[in-house]
């Protein structure tokens, strides 16, 4: 046997452990667990993987820095010529960049073929959402747009030039990108990147989840709590709710900087008591959220790039109510898995969730069994590990067949 295959995973890692990072956490781990030799590299703006990254480059969550650290950050460059010659890299497979390491990491790594997986629209987004100062959603490709519809002042927007001219010329060396997607897909198309679809791998229950629905419409958040997640949109529709259906209960699982707001929202409203908090909890304690919900409700605003939570869903068995734009629309069935409404539409909103609390859509509160199976088949762990595997290899191995006597001697 020859020697195993060298990936060199590269993306920033946020303080907040959210879907990007669960993802390349679970990856790593799959593609080491099929003989594949991962090494790490990000920045420590974040917890650096709990601190299991094998090269860390400096990142700071200050503003003042982020304005050149983002353009070019030296100390992602230096990482990156050090991961080169201590690791000898067949391939790197790059995630997330543009938020700390910069496109100037993807130079530092030379000769290095790389493979790209874009799970968000930063590298199209300076603001990384798509989602225009009105709350609605951006269909133009980034430039001066981002300036005239007020997204950016004119500084952030100059600076900005410099640094997407950057990301525009590194991704020129990238010999694959992935995207999460269809929407992202033509997203990206829309700023001239081809890319081809890869379906995210979602992690089945843990061996102690036990659905058994509660004996009242309950309903559950789960994420960010932001505005592009659609929270306060979903409290408002719950209180219309709540008005007619006084049994129906709503849970909001994760934490957020609209979090003050919403609970003061919910006291205003005369909601405290029907509407919970619990703040960040591990898969085990989101699982444990999950068994007694009637439905996962998640109202995004902007376009979700996949939405982690709603396949997550429906493989417990859970009903989706979800907005319909975005990445949603691919992995909700309307009427089968899950009801789709427009995004930021508070009626339709506020129609579904009446529709389940009264059990005219989904009144067992569970999906059928072939529902969850295909989703099981879909979101697969190991069926994504193997086609990541294979375009890794096949890209490792078209390099090694054109690379150059000279570097072989």
């Amino acid at each position: 046997m020859g020697a195993p295959l060298r990936v060199l995973l590269v993306t920033d890692w946020m303080p907040a452990h959210g879907g990007a990072e669960a993802y390349a956490s679970a990856l790593r781990a799959g593609l080491t667990a099929v003989g594949i030799d991962v090494r790490l590299l990000t920045s420590s703006a974040g917890t650096a993987a709990q601190g299991t990254a094998e090269f860390v480059a400096f990142g700071t969550q200050r503003r003042s820095a982020q304005a050149f650290l983002q353009v070019v950050n030296p100390f992602a460059v230096r990482q990156a010529r050090a991961a080169v010659r201590a690791f000898h890299p067949d391939v790197a497979l790059v995630h997330l960049f543009a938020y700390h390491l910069s496109p100037a990491v993807l130079w530092a790594l030379g000769d290095v073929p790389l493979v790209m997986t874009v799970l968000d629209y930063k590298i199209v987004c300076p603001l990384g959402s798509k989602l225009l100062p009105t709350g609605e959603i951006c269909h133009q490709p980034a430039g001066l747009p981002c300036w005239q519809s007020g997204c950016l002042t004119l500084p952030h927007w100059l600076r900005d030039q410099a640094r997407y001219g950057c990301i525009s010329a590194a991704l020129e060396r990238v010999q694959l990108v992935l995207a999460c997607s269809h929407h992202v897909q033509r997203e990206l198309l829309v700023n001239d990147i081809e890319s081809e679809f890869l379906h995210l791998p979602v992690a089945a229950p843990g061996p102690s989840f036990r659905r058994q629905p509660a004996d009242h419409p309950q309903f559950v958040f789960s994420g960010r709590v932001s505005v592009e997640k659609g929270v306060p949109l979903l409290i408002r529709a719950f209180a219309q709710l709540h008005a007619r259906v006084p049994r129906a209960r709503l849970r909001i699982v994760g934490d957020g900087p609209l979090r003050g707001d919403i609970e003061r929202a919910v006291a205003a409203l005369d909601l405290c008591g029907v509407v919970t908090f619990t703040g960040w909890l591990d898969p085990a304690g989101v699982d444990r959220q999950l068994e007694d919900a009637w439905a996962l409700v998640a109202p995004s605003i902007w376009a979700e790039p996949f939405g982690m939570v709603a396949p997550e869903a429906i493989m417990r068995g859970v009903p989706v109510i979800a907005s319909r734009t975005g990445g949603f629309s691919e992995t909700v069935e309307d009427e089968v898995s899950g009801l789709l409404f427009s995004n930021g539409d508070e009626h339709a909103l506020t129609h579904c969730l009446e529709r389940v609390a009264l059990g005219l859509a989904f009144p067992s509160h569970r999906l059928d069994e072939d529902v969850i199976t295909r989703g099981v088949q879909t979101w697969s762990m190991e069926s994504h590990v193997s086609i990541v595997r294979g375009h890794l290899e096949g890209i490792a191995g078209r390099a090694r067949k054109f690379v150059s006597p000279a570097k072989l001697a």
